[in-house]
């Protein structure tokens, strides 16, 4: 028996990746696109018009972030599936996106075998993880909540999250600029993330600094 054909709108900023996501469905049986998009807003509208089966969502677009455009498809209780198709795995990232009502999350350099299996594995309503991205929520999951973070290390974060200089750092909490980078190498190590951002959008999910910031 033939597998029926799973239908897809791509989602995504940059027209090359859109070609050659297009191109790629198309030379593979059982597959077909029906649309793309450039950003969340417009994703929102053409999943609406075409009923695709599956949404393959870029994250971070100009003009519609992906994750808002997850929460709004669930809002409306869209029947399509969103497989978050992306470079970024970071805890933030892949945290938000899955509350917002993501399927599934693969990184872009997926083998084509496995975004082939994930589409159709997202078209059934499984959830589909890419193995980095499984591991980080198993180690989030496991890790401790709040207290993680000592007092010092939360200064510090809460002055990383107010755009505060390591320096500037060091001057307010009258320490070195080396021992703030040791702190900003513990509290990385303990939120796992790479960089300061991601560690206030951490911070922020978690609750150590508090409710999400406005804007």
């Amino acid at each position: 028996m033939a597998e029926r054909t799973v239908t897809l709108l791509i989602v995504d900023d940059h027209p090359v990746v859109r070609d050659g996501l297009r191109g790629m469905f198309a030379a593979a049986a059982g597959f077909r696109v029906l649309g793309e998009a450039a950003d969340g807003v417009a994703a929102v509208l053409l999943a609406a018009e075409l009923d695709p089966d599956v949404i393959l969502m870029d994250l971070r677009m100009p003009g519609g972030s992906g994750v808002d455009a997850i929460a709004e498809l669930t809002r409306r209780a869209a029947r399509a599936r969103v497989l978050v198709l992306t470079t970024y795995d970071t805890d933030s990232d892949t945290l938000q996106a899955i509350e917002a009502g993501a399927t599934g999350y693969l990184l872009k350099d997926a083998p084509r075998d496995e975004l082939f299996g994930a589409v159709r594995a997202a078209a059934e309503g499984r959830t589909v993880l890419s193995p980095a991205v499984a591991s980080r929520l198993v180690s989030r999951v496991r890790s401790p909540g709040n207290d993680a973070l000592s007092g010092r290390e939360r200064e510090v974060l809460r002055l990383v999250a107010k755009g505060t200089s390591n320096r500037a750092i060091a001057g307010v909490l009258f320490i070195s600029e080396a021992t703030v980078k040791t702190h900003l190498t513990h509290i990385y190590g303990k939120l796992g993330v790479s960089d300061r951002a991601a560690a206030v959008a951490v911070g922020y999910d978690r609750g150590i600094l508090g409710g999400a910031p406005a804007g």
